[in-house]
């Protein structure tokens, strides 16, 4: 991990805090990193890989 010195746009952090459930400077820009650059989005398509391999039964009784 590396050392940055940025500027951050305080009222985008305070959102992106609220909308994550984070505390810190870090975990918030850690956080958003990972889910920006496809983190996130691998877990979500093992998630629904997953589901679709579930049998379901025949599509007639799905309405009953």
């Amino acid at each position: 991990m590396a050392k940055h010195l940025v500027d951050i746009d305080e009222e985008a952090l305070r959102a992106a805090r609220q909308r994550l459930g984070t505390v810190t400077i870090k975990e918030t820009v850690n956080d958003a990193l990972r889910r920006v650059g496809g983190v996130e989005a691998a877990r979500v398509k093992r998630s629904l890989d997953a589901l679709a391999r579930i049998p379901f039964g025949p599509r007639e009784d799905a309405w009953r």
